[in-house]
């Protein structure tokens, strides 16, 4: 899209990797996303806490750029808790206790490929090798889960998606839970590997579908047959 001055200044202002800036820009000057900046700007004057903060709010996207993709693990919303969210759906900071959900993906991990669980929950070495970890909704307030859902994030996040699906080819989409596999309805199944299973979560997990679901190996397979680099689940100590 041919951009005026004032627009090309308003993108150069958002803290975004180039190729998805560039990919995301209509979305990006939209009313759309204004609407959605005044709301996190108003709830942060009125002293509200939101995680992640400001400068990882599109760490997804800002360490996977759009051509480095590889695989797409889509999450709901960041972590409410302290310290918690970083911006990589399902992965927390080092130091911190490992989530439940994130303990049954490692444990699964291990059953299926034999990796060791981590004893941390920082899953950036995955998104350094091209698995986007993408949230649908990328801010929440502090103890109140989904509190910014339906105020434009899930739009921008359905851009993401429509702009993998239709510049890249052979990408593998892991969703997990209803939420995510409702989300996942646009993705064309001809261009990528759709994997879906239950939700991580104990209750979910629990009651069947998420372990044995062997989306490590499924996925690590379907990039090779397509001559692509498999992923290296292994994290570092």
């Amino acid at each position: 899209m041919q951009l005026t001055e004032q627009e090309q200044i308003k993108l150069n202002q958002v803290r975004l990797d180039d190729s998805w800036k560039n990919s995301l820009a209509e979305f990006l000057l939209s009313p759309k996303m204004d609407e959605l900046r005044s709301f996190l700007n108003t709830e942060r004057q009125a002293d509200k806490v939101i995680y992640p903060p400001g400068s990882q709010i599109f760490n997804a996207l800002n360490t996977t750029p759009l051509h480095q993709v590889r695989a797409v693990i889509l999450g709901q919303d960041p972590y409410h808790g302290p310290d918690q969210a970083h911006g990589l759906s399902f992965s927390v900071q080092r130091g911190l206790a490992l989530p439940p959900s994130l303990r049954n993906i490692f444990h699964e991990l291990q059953t299926d490929l034999g990796v060791p669980p981590s004893r941390h929950g920082d899953l950036s070495q995955w998104a350094q090798q091209g698995v986007l970890l993408l949230n649908s909704v990328l801010t929440v307030e502090a103890g109140q889960p989904t509190s910014h859902q339906k105020r434009g994030w899930e739009e921008f996040t359905d851009t993401v998606i429509d702009v993998l699906n239709e510049q890249r080819e052979h990408i593998v989409f892991i969703l997990w839970g209803a939420y995510a596999q409702r989300k996942g309805q646009r993705i064309n199944q001809n261009r990528h590997l759709v994997l879906k299973a239950a939700h991580p979560s104990p209750l979910a997990a629990n009651r069947g579908g998420f372990f044995g679901c062997k989306v490590f190996s499924k996925t690590n397979h379907y990039l090779k047959q397509n001559g692509i680099e498999p992923i290296d689940w292994q994290l570092d100590a």
